[in-house]
């Protein structure tokens, strides 16, 4: 009787912990899916077309400022992106075109003025801009100053916005 007895605890062991392990491997893929359907669903071709994007606007608007320039002209196209102001894709808004009293006009001045603008000419210029969009849009480097930001002009315009800078930085001036 006794070892009937025992035989049936080791058979009710058993199944205990079958039934444990099986509800831990049920979590676990419960938890991977769950983290599959919330991960990111940019693909790496997609990042890179927004570096390309980001890149270009970068080497365009501030190539020839210094690094902290070129930040900012990084973060505030990104800034755009995320403010629903504007497109949520980096290449929409470095790329839109708005039509104002039948005239075309471009968010970033270098789309709209000629197609040779559009491919890179100096090298190590757009090497340092790839840079900085990697570091700004990878890293997340930000600056302070900027964490809100959404418009800048050169320093050689005054476009008559009304708007309080939040920064000047090489030859532009920042605003929310």
């Amino acid at each position: 009787m006794i070892r009937i007895i025992k035989i049936a605890v080791n058979i009710l062991m058993a199944l205990s912990i079958v039934c444990v392990a099986q509800l831990a491997v049920s979590k676990k893929f419960e938890h991977l899916k769950q983290a599959r359907e919330e991960s990111s669903p940019i693909t790496a071709q997609m990042r890179q077309t927004q570096l390309d994007c980001l890149a270009r606007n970068i080497y365009h608007e501030a190539g020839y400022e210094p690094f902290e320039g070129k930040v900012a002209v990084a973060q505030v196209t990104i800034n755009r992106a995320e403010s629903g102001a504007f497109p949520s894709d980096i290449c929409k808004v470095v790329y839109q075109k708005n039509v104002v009293y039948n005239k075309i006009l471009c968010q970033f001045s270098w789309y709209c003025e000629s197609p040779s603008a559009m491919k890179p000419m100096n090298g190590p210029v757009y090497t340092e801009s790839m840079e900085v969009a990697k570091k700004v849009l990878l890293e997340g480097f930000r600056l302070p100053d900027l964490k809100n930001a959404l418009y800048f002009h050169g320093d050689y315009i005054n476009p008559g916005w009304g708007k309080k800078p939040v920064a000047k930085i090489g030859h532009h001036i920042f605003y929310n």
